[in-house]
């Protein structure tokens, strides 16, 4: 679900993470994803105690990981309805927070179009990862929602004008390198990759889905850095679950698809979904708020590997040797960015 699930992001960030729900704000993830928290803005808060945005940073990955397995558990509902169902129990969360921080629903006049922009892109993406899990396996799903910092730099690069290293090059050479081996297309693989996969085309449109989600949830980080701390993060969360029903909606009525779930387990899991990707947006953008944006990045990381353990454990689908080794080089582009804008911000 961590939709680069965003899930989705915080002020700064929506992917991993991890947003995931990347789709949220934070989420490079709900998204899922990692650099999300590249820049913490002009106010960063002071942790409590030391740690403590990490391990804010480490429940929320589990919480969008979560939320992505129940998602990948709920076979007979559209990945659209799915999106929809979370978008209306946030909804109901939301409201009463926004009342009670006296935030407003509509927001400072002059970053009303970015709110929008934020959350017709966070949605889509949220939509595209859920579509993602539904139809590949969660671990490459999930990995290849981590291909979000790579297009968040480029963007940044063109439209923010931030500087694109040629360290920068490297870790989206990595990352496209990973990319590659998950998907394995069959022009550079030979054709008996489809042969002797019968589920290939499925798992193609799954992960083609997952990397539109990445492009989605990088351009949703870089509004995000547009607006900065001038918009409190409920509300950008509110702009995304109203923006992402409206989306829904209008997509089932087209594709006909809306139904009921069939059994009291699937309506469950449906209800913990929205609960989780919320969890995980509050956390990550806690984590962002007090803790150094490379830590919280390098932290995000463990979608990843909740992914894997999931699979495993309740799929009993075993990764292949292809999607290891496509993890590790996106893992490894996505820990060398976040270790080397620690090292800048330490300077």
């Amino acid at each position: 679900m961590r939709p680069v699930d965003d899930t989705g992001a915080a002020k700064r960030l929506e992917s991993g993470l991890p947003l995931v729900d990347i789709p949220p704000p934070g989420s490079r993830q709900e998204s899922a994803a990692t650099e999300v928290a590249e820049t913490p803005g002009p106010a960063e808060k002071k942790a409590p105690c030391p740690g403590l945005g990490l391990f804010y940073t480490l429940l929320s990955a589990f919480l969008f990981s979560v939320g992505s397995l129940f998602v990948k558990k709920v076979q007979d509902i559209h990945a659209v309805e799915i999106s929809a169902f979370r978008c209306v129990f946030q909804m109901l969360i939301i409201i009463p927070c926004l009342i009670y921080r006296k935030t407003g629903f509509i927001g400072p006049k002059g970053q009303r179009i970015f709110l929008l922009l934020r959350g017709v892109l966070g949605s889509s993406a949220m939509i595209l990862l859920y579509y993602a899990y539904q139809s590949t396996s969660l671990a490459d799903a999930t990995v290849i929602s981590f291909s979000c910092p790579v297009f968040t730099s480029i963007i940044a690069c063109i439209f923010l004008k931030e500087k694109y290293s040629p360290w920068d090059a490297v870790f989206t050479a990595f990352t496209i390198t990973g990319v590659i081996l998950i998907v394995r297309p069959p022009f550079l693989f030979g054709s008996e990759v489809v042969e002797t996969d019968k589920d290939y085309s499925v798992h193609l449109k799954g992960a083609f889905a997952a990397l539109v989600h990445a492009v989605f949830a990088a351009v949703t980080l870089v509004i995000l850095r547009k607006i900065g701390t001038s918009v409190d993060y409920m509300l950008s969360i509110w702009y995304y679950v109203v923006a992402g029903l409206t989306e829904c909606i209008i997509a089932l009525s087209i594709l006909g698809e809306w139904s009921l779930p069939h059994c009291g387990l699937d309506r469950l899991f449906l209800i913990l979904i929205g609960l989780f990707g919320l969890g995980g947006q509050v956390f990550l953008a806690k984590a962002i708020q007090i803790e150094k944006a490379g830590l919280v990045a390098l932290m995000k990381t463990m979608d990843v590997v909740f992914a894997f353990i999931f699979q495993i454990i309740f799929f009993h689908d075993v990764p292949s040797w292809w999607t290891v080794g496509g993890s590790l080089c996106v893992v490894a582009s996505s820990i060398g960015a976040a270790v080397r804008k620690w090292y800048q911000s330490s300077k």
